[in-house]
């Protein structure tokens, strides 16, 4: 896609990693201010995330819906099959069956939602942001489409995992027993402190890097297909075409079909890592030590 006016490749990538925090960011800055002023919140974020988790409540909806016991159609074969792989892994991670009957359930959501927020990043670069910058009036509107390629978002899920173990390790082993493990495990009640300590860095550490993963990854899939994005954009940004132009229009076409084709392996994989990692969480939360 074109480089914007005016911007250099460097304010170009800027310009695409900033997000849409304010309302005062579409209303030429005179947005609300106080109550209304959500400068704290990545709207955009928020809004493909719900847009997105709402559309694969509706894939799996009428895969549920349009389930027979017939002959399957493409669609339905597609989504059991899904299922049944998901309950598969669930089953070889979690052997409580009355666990399972939420966690595979659980699990099947992350993948589909996280997968579709992924491939937010197949759109070029500066489609849905052109269309909102004609939405807004603004010459250079903000707008950032890949949730999972903004660490809040990536952080908040990991964190709903980690509230998830932390509930099952509750039920499974009664508050006071999962205090009791807080303490003494792995080295023992003569050693306490040190071992509420290491549990508390192994839940803060596993729950950091289950969302670092997945923003790591997007983020920097997101900055490929910007550099490759500006390839092809020198020729709109300075209004005339030199000789070496086509090449890089030609070389961006081939780059950027060549990354989007690759990517879509990683996004599928970066949603399978994040499902299997909750699992792994999950069912290290009924284990008793």
């Amino acid at each position: 896609m074109a480089a914007s006016e005016a911007m250099n490749p460097a304010d170009y990538i800027k310009h695409h990693l900033q997000s849409l925090t304010s309302v005062a960011d579409v209303t030429h800055g005179q947005g609300l201010k106080n109550i209304a002023d959500f400068s704290f919140f990545n709207l955009d974020a928020i809004f493909f995330s719900i847009v997105l988790g709402m559309l694969g409540s509706y894939f799996l909806y009428r895969g549920a819906k349009s389930a027979t016991a017939g002959v399957p159609n493409r669609f339905q074969a597609a989504v059991e099959l899904l299922f049944e792989f998901v309950d598969d892994m669930c089953k070889s991670i979690i052997h409580n069956d009355e666990s399972r009957k939420v966690v595979a359930p659980l699990g099947l959501a992350l993948f589909v939602w996280i997968f579709l927020m992924n491939a937010m990043d197949l759109l070029p670069v500066d489609l849905l942001p052109t269309i909102w910058q004609g939405m807004t009036g603004q010459h250079h509107a903000l707008l950032r489409v890949v949730p999972t390629a903004d660490l809040n978002t990536s952080l908040a899920i990991a964190i709903g995992v980690l509230l998830i173990c932390i509930y099952y390790s509750v039920k499974i082993k009664g508050l006071g027993g999962w205090i009791h493990e807080l303490f003494t495990a792995p080295f023992g009640p003569w050693l306490a402190p040190a071992n509420f300590i290491l549990n508390i860095l192994e839940f803060l550490s596993k729950t950091v890097s289950h969302g670092m993963r997945l923003f790591g990854n997007m983020y920097a899939g997101e900055l490929v297909f910007l550099l490759i994005a500006l390839l092809g954009g020198g020729v709109y940004a300075s209004g005339h075409i030199g000789l070496i132009d086509p090449f890089l229009v030609i070389f961006h076409l081939i780059a950027g079909s060549a990354w989007a084709i690759f990517h879509i392996l990683i996004i599928t994989l970066q949603a399978f890592i994040f499902m299997a990692l909750a699992f792994v969480y999950i069912g290290q939360a009924h284990d008793h030590h």
